[in-house]
């Protein structure tokens, strides 16, 4: 299974690898998962009052991380096109400033200049055309508002990338025949295999329309984090 998928493939494949998403991140980061998505919600520098927007939601932990940073008198909206992740992430966000609804994220159904922030977590990768979905979120975002990016990366140094390696081309797909779904977690590691590296992604964030970008790289280089300011 390679990592260019239909966009119709992907979708049905998240809505059946729902049930499984959230202990399976959790097994496969050792639970780091959440404090990088709070690394990125940090990075939307977002305040008390203000509009966020998370792109490719799925069960929602970056909406919350968002919510909590907007407070009770702000709004985080949260799309995904798989309606079962969104089931998920709507038990979680009980309670919570938070919107949930289906789009395409290389549609997104909101005006220009609607949000003070736009977020993606792990969901970028699954872009069927990247420079457009990034395109979208910069126009649903206020000039000065910001973009971020969480992204899995390749390390091409060892011992890492060796590590990279058998971690995700043997490792996290015999997890996914464990849980039932190989074929899932087949297209998870030749996904971030076609994925750009960090300074090649923020050269698609700059064609977006983005500026002062920068990133970080974390967990020894495989985890990405991107910021951009709309211009």
């Amino acid at each position: 299974m390679t990592g260019t998928l239909e966009e119709t493939q992907v979708r049905a494949m998240f809505d059946r690898i729902a049930g499984l998403y959230d202990r399976m991140n959790t097994v496969m980061t050792v639970g780091l998962h959440h404090q990088w998505r709070r690394r990125a919600a940090d990075l939307a520098a977002l305040g008390p009052g203000n509009r966020a927007l998370d792109v490719a939601t799925g069960t929602g932990d970056l909406a919350i991380a968002l919510a909590e940073r907007v407070g009770g008198d702000g709004e985080v909206v949260a799309v995904d096109f798989s309606e079962r992740m969104l089931e998920l992430a709507r038990a979680k966000a009980n309670g919570l400033p938070i919107r949930l609804q289906i789009a395409n994220a290389l549609a997104l159904p909101f005006g220009d200049d609607e949000f003070d922030a736009a977020t993606v977590g792990f969901g970028a990768r699954n872009f069927s055309d990247l420079d457009r979905g990034l395109r979208e979120m910069v126009r649903v975002v206020r000039p000065g508002g910001r973009v971020v990016v969480l992204e899995i990366t390749t390390p091409h140094r060892a011992p890492l990338s060796t590590f990279f390696g058998l971690w995700f081309d043997r490792a996290v797909p015999a997890l996914g025949r464990a849980a039932g779904d190989p074929e899932a977690y087949s297209y998870l590691p030749s996904s971030v295999r076609r994925f750009p590296p960090a300074q090649e992604l923020a050269a698609v964030m700059w064609r977006s329309g983005l500026a002062d970008i920068r990133y970080l790289l974390t967990a020894g280089g495989i985890i990405a984090l991107h910021v951009g300011v709309r211009r």
